[in-house]
């Protein structure tokens, strides 16, 4: 799904497509340390929950940097493109909610897949909304700002993330 959003964000020229598949891109990542951890101790839990939130954090300030360049430069959404793209990810990422959510007390690692995946399906309607106020508004704007929105979930996911495993460490060293 990273690599579809990709391609259309870029082809759209919108930057809450882009937004989301970095996100997609970080959650595949979180996804990947997460399984690699299940199974094995709480403190190798603890630290990837770490490395989830950190990777969240980076990628949430790549997407604020990439709204700025442009708000400066300018851009043209397509905003019939946005928003079936847009409607394809919220599929995928209700799906994958509903399946990590059965799982989110498992452990610190799990309940950071939860935040991945409840703020996912918060970014898939901002980008449907956006592309409806593009083609509403014929303005930019609403795909600016929800693309900046979802960077700002992103990075207080991952700092939610940080907590969560600084906690859980305190916890095992205790």
């Amino acid at each position: 799904m990273f690599l579809v959003e990709a391609v259309a964000g870029w082809l759209a020229d919108a930057a809450g497509l882009v937004a989301d598949s970095l996100d997609m891109l970080a959650d595949a990542s979180v996804y990947g340390i997460v399984l690699y951890a299940v199974g094995r101790s709480r403190r190798l839990q603890a630290s990837a929950a770490f490395a989830s939130g950190v990777v969240q954090i980076a990628l949430g300030a790549g997407v604020l940097l990439e709204v700025a360049r442009r708000l400066v430069w300018g851009s043209e959404p397509v905003s019939a493109l946005m928003m079936i793209v847009g409607g394809v990810a919220l599929a995928a990422n209700v799906t994958c909610l509903i399946l990590v959510a059965r799982h989110r007390d498992a452990g610190v690692h799990m309940r950071a897949s939860y935040i991945f995946s409840a703020n996912d399906v918060i970014a898939n309607v901002g980008v449907i909304v956006s592309g409806a106020l593009v083609l509403l508004l014929g303005s930019r704007l609403p795909d600016l700002v929800v693309g900046a929105v979802i960077a700002v979930v992103v990075v207080r996911g991952g700092i939610e993330i940080l907590r969560q495993a600084r906690a859980a460490r305190r916890e095992l060293d205790a």
